[in-house]
This record gives C-alpha cells, structure tokens and sequence, in this order.
C-alpha cells in the first residue's frame, strides 16, 4: 500500500516544534523538521514499494527475527507490559510520581494526584482500540484509542505514548485521560511534538498563573494549571499561531525572550529544545547527556539512571557496551559518567541504524544484523565508533554554528527543589554537574573546558576533513 509522510497546519505554520507524521499517527517528533517541511512549502511524500530489499543472509536474519519472537517476554527492559499497553504502563507512572518523577507543573510541583487516570494502563481499559506494529513486529507496542463523546477521537490517529501522557497531562496539571488523548489526537493532526507542545503549554499556564500573562494576553482563556479545556484550546492556538499561541509557537526559549519579566525562570530547556518527561534532579546521569547532547535534552540518548540503581537483568543487559554498577540514580562520579557516555554511543549508533529503542536487541546482536544485511565484517569496536563519530560531528557542527559549551546546561528550575512531592529537598548541585560534565568532555576526546574537539581526536575519528571544509575552530575562539 501506499505510505505518507505528512504535515498538517503546524508544520504549514512553521511551528517551531512541528514534527512530521508517518501514516497519520507516527511522529518524527523531535526538533522541527515539520517546520522545515512547511518552509519549503512540502505537504506530504507518498510512496508506494513494491520489491523487497536484498541481504546478504537471510538465514540470518530469520534466525535473529524468531529469537526475538520467541523470547521477548522474558528478555529485561520491557517485557509484556509493552505489548500490552505500550509506553506509560500503571506502576511505572506511579512509581516515577512517588520518585519526583512525574513532571507537574511545569517541573515545579513533580507530584500529580491523580496521575493513576492519565496511565496508559488506565488509557487502554477505558478507550482502548487494539495495539499496532510497525512492518513484521510481533512486539505490537503502538496503543490505538477511539472516543465518542465528548471529544470523538478517532483510532486511526494513533493513541498517547507516556510523554504524551506527562507532558499534555502532569506537566499541565491536567488528569482529565480523555482530554489528554484528544490533545494528543490535535498534536498528530496538525503534526505538533507533543512533548515541545505540552511544555509550552505549560510554560504558558506558570507565566499565567504568576501574571506575566493576562486574561486579555490569553484571548480571554483561563490558562491554569489543570484547565483541561485552556490545554485544548492552545493546541489548536498554536498550530494556527493565533494570538498567544503564536508566541507559544517558538517554543519556551524563545517566548521566554519575548515576555521577559522573568519568565525565563520558567523555561524549562536545553539549547531550546523542551525537557522530556524525565527529571534531571532524579535522573542526574542523564542531566549529563541533556546537556551536551548536540540537540539538546534527548532522553533517548542516555542511560536513565533509575533503571541500573541495583542488579537486575536491564543492568546485565548494558555490560555489553562498558556499564559498571549498579550506581545511585543521584551519583555524578567519574563510572556514571563513563556509563553515560557509553550508553549514549550506543544510542547514537542505534538511531543511525533506524532501530528501534523498544526492541531490547543486545549490542552484539545488532552487529549481528548488520552483518546479515550488509555482508560487512562489522564489530561491535566499530559500532560504538560510529556513535563517537555522529557526537564529535554534531558537537562540530554546533560550534561552527556559534553553540558553545556555555549552553551544556540544565535550565535554571532543575538546580532548585520542588514545591512539593519527593524533591522538597532537592536540586542538582551545578557545581558537581559542571565537573561531571567537564569529565564526560575529556572522556570523548574534547578539551575540558571548552568542549571542543581535539585535533588529536579528529584524526583518530578519520575526520580530518571536517577541519578542511567545514572550519569551526575560528567560531569556537570567539
């Protein structure tokens, strides 16, 4: 049949987090690439494939494919609940509530009573429709949901994944499930990321609430915390950028800027891109790789430092690539760093292979896929490389672009506790992420100080080009 990659109005609107959508309900969701659809006036690519792809061992991959059929029940990270009700299962969003976790408020509360109605568990029971898969996926992780009144959502559009959950629900202090699903229904239609969307909707709702925004800013829209209908109608404000929706349309950095009064406090970002719905402050290994991360906050970039706190099968299954532990989700020492950094290669050489994060595929067996379809003699040696590779090229490439190590840090609420919920006491001490940072900069072969590149590691990398054709280290003197 035929395949789509579209945009609806927030990517014609330039939004500045429009994400293009596969199929109606499949996001490229992160870091604008709707927007730059919409600029170069493309609405959608349809394609139609007819012939299946050569590999140089099909015995192979067949092999791989059964073992991961037969067995992913049993395997660690995810287990049945994936298939059951895909991402933001019940004990999962209510432990990471008890832990801080759960990002309401716009990150300054991080405690939700009533996050049990805004589960995917809770999403399935009450509206499920079926589970989906992507091409030959017997894992089916993609929840689908259909409502009748008062919202008519319609299961075509897909169903909310857990960011979808925290960021349209507990970042907006909203637990009304239906509203939220529909809300994530407008955020595929008009091809929003709903992780940029809802915390900019919160950000909006924080500037209301402290009366940076006012009634006659909002277009006469009550824009609190927990205003289900207020959440409703900004996604469609600003994928038309209709009054403050067109504000809100630029992101948090950016409307920062332009409302001043102090709203900045409130902007929860790393290099303009919006936090995902995993809190730094409980996770603050994986504050590391937000911060210098060449796009900003990519909490699949990372190890997430609650899942390797104690042994367990998910901790065993990360020794592959270097993971020692297990290691509080607090610690900041130089094995974390190295953990990261590790974990972070490997997520950098997965996303370049188009693999999947769900798949709990071993970094050995995904060498092994590689060498069936490719006939490569590839190692795993190599494959961390390549990670290695796509970071120092991204870090080049924001150099020249004039982003400096002065913009690899964590937005100003996560140094500081909650109001309420576990964090009271907590925020993460700028001092000891710096010096996290400044080892996770040496470990990779850049200076200490400044993140740049070592010309020593170029080289090593066979980048050597890079320093020909594309010159950065004149931006990074300035």
């Amino acid at each position: 049949g035929i395949r789509t990659a579209s945009i609806g109005e927030g990517g014609e609107n330039m939004v500045r987090y429009a994400c293009v959508i596969n199929d109606l309900k499949d996001a490229a969701g992160r870091g604008g690439l709707g927007a730059v659809m919409g600029s170069k006036n493309l609405k959608a690519v349809a394609s139609r494939g007819r012939w299946n792809p050569e590999v140089a061992d099909r015995d192979k991959i067949r092999e791989l494919t059964l073992y991961m059929n037969r067995n992913y029940y049993d395997l660690p990270l995810f287990g049945k609940s994936m298939h059951d009700v895909g991402t933001g299962e019940h004990s999962m969003m209510l432990g990471g509530n008890n832990i801080g976790n759960m990002p309401t408020h716009n990150f300054g509360v991080n405690y939700l009573e009533g996050t049990e109605n805004i589960t995917a568990t809770k999403t399935m029971e009450t509206y499920g429709a079926g589970m989906e898969a992507c091409a030959a996926c017997a894992i089916r992780c993609k929840k689908t949901v259909e409502i009748g009144e008062p919202y008519n959502v319609d299961p075509r559009n897909g169903g909310p994944e857990y960011e979808s959950l925290a960021s349209l629900g507990a970042a907006c202090g909203v637990d009304d499930l239906a509203a939220v699903i529909k809300a994530n229904e407008l955020a595929n239609l008009h091809s929003l990321d709903s992780i940029s969307l809802g915390v900019s909707i919160a950000f909006g709702m924080e500037c209301f609430e402290n009366e940076i925004l006012t009634l006659e800013d909002t277009g006469g829209v009550d824009l609190r915390f927990g205003n289900a209908d207020a959440m409703l109608q900004m996604v469609d404000m600003i994928a038309h950028r209709q009054g403050i929706g067109d504000v809100l349309a630029g992101g948090v950095r950016a409307a920062a800027e332009k409302l001043g009064e102090g709203s900045d406090e409130y902007a929860v970002h790393v290099k303009g891109l919006e936090l995902p719905m995993h809190d730094p402050r409980v996770k603050q290994g994986l504050g590391i790789v937000y911060s210098v991360e060449a796009q900003g906050a990519d909490h699949c970039a990372g190890l997430h430092d609650t899942a390797a706190t104690q042994e367990s099968p998910g901790l065993e299954h990360m020794r592959g690539v270097g993971v020692v532990g297990p290691l509080p989700a607090d610690d900041l020492s130089g094995e974390k760093v190295a953990n990261q950094r590790a974990v972070h290669l490997w997520a950098l050489f997965r996303d370049s292979a188009i693999a999947c994060s769900f798949v709990p595929w071993t970094i050995q067996q995904q060498v092994e896929i590689i060498r069936a379809i490719t006939g490569w003699q590839y190692t795993v040696a190599e494959a961390l490389l390549t990670g290695e590779r796509v970071a120092t090229m991204g870090r080049i490439f924001n150099i020249r672009e004039g982003i400096t190590s002065a913009a690899d840090t964590l937005p100003k609420r996560m140094f500081k506790p909650t109001s309420a919920g576990a964090l009271v006491d907590g925020g993460v001490d700028p001092d000891k992420m710096q010096h996290a940072i400044s080892m996770f900069y040496s470990m990779m072969g850049w200076d200490a100080e400044t993140g740049v590149p070592t010309p020593e590691k170029i080289a090593q990398l066979g980048l050597s080009w890079i320093e020909e054709e594309a010159p950065f280290r004149e931006a990074a003197a300035v």
